[in-house]
């Protein structure tokens, strides 16, 4: 696929939707990201960027959940400001020349749209501009890397010695009383009656063996228990966000 030219018939122009938004769906389509899961979390980065640099998330960041015509399950998408959109490009794969033609986009859009109603920069003006931006772009990075450092040390401390975590440890990550977690996850199908996930979430899990006895019988019973891998927990945190139940605590 060719690069997309930023010109007055770009293709960015015709996927603009009312009210000067765009479809993270239709940017993934037209930046050739292949998965949704991967530009989902160049919109995340995005996310932690405009929020760590003091703009309005709510604004430039809309989730919505699309119900698609013929059926099936529901997708997530978020409608994006042209700001969301010019920092979502930003932290996509600027090797990619879809990338970087979405970068050359949005960067000249938002540029246009901030002068529009401000005096016009000289070139020095612009160039100096453009430096301050960027290092308000990298201090937010850094802000938002020195938040994760305590968070993965506290992550470390809950680990077990097979690099996974209990429900019990992810409920306290996560910040969620445990019988509650297991309940919702339950409700929410990733989780079986025996607290067991089901084989299209067995990626995010590791279930372990084990026996216990039973006292009344003496019989040894076979048993199993699901712990939660690194790469789960987010996931998890990620679902029960958008449980209708979201209210931690103790149960």
């Amino acid at each position: 696929m060719s690069a997309i030219q930023t010109t007055a018939r770009s293709p960015f122009d015709e996927l603009m939707l009312p009210g000067n938004r765009w479809s993270a769906r239709q940017l993934q389509a037209a930046t050739a990201y292949s998965r949704w899961e991967d530009f989902a979390k160049i919109v995340e980065r995005a996310i932690a960027s405009a929020r760590n640099s003091g703009h309005d998330v709510a604004a430039s960041f809309s989730a919505i959940t699309e119900k698609p015509l013929g059926g099936g399950r529901p997708r997530q998408d978020y409608s994006l400001s042209r700001f969301g959109a010019y920092l979502t490009v930003m932290n996509g794969d600027p090797s990619m020349p879809e990338i970087a033609a979405a970068q050359a986009y949005f960067a000249t859009k938002t540029r246009e749209a901030e002068t529009a109603t401000a005096p016009a920069l000289s070139g020095a003006e612009l160039l100096a501009h453009a430096v301050l931006e960027a290092q308000s772009m990298i201090a937010a990075k850094d802000v938002q890397i020195a938040e994760l450092e305590p968070k993965a040390e506290f992550y470390d401390e809950l680990m077990d010695a097979d690099g996974c975590y209990s429900m019990q440890a992810v409920s306290r990550i996560i910040g969620w009383g445990r019988n509650v977690m297991m309940r919702d996850l339950r409700r929410m199908g990733i989780l079986q009656g025996n607290n067991l996930p089901y084989q299209r979430y067995a990626h995010h899990f590791k279930v372990i063996p084990g026996t216990y006895v039973n006292r009344r019988t003496g019989e040894t019973v076979p048993t199993a228990t699901a712990y939660v891998l690194p790469k789960g927990v987010e996931f998890l945190r990620k679902r029960l966000a958008q449980s209708p139940a979201i209210v931690g605590g103790a149960a």
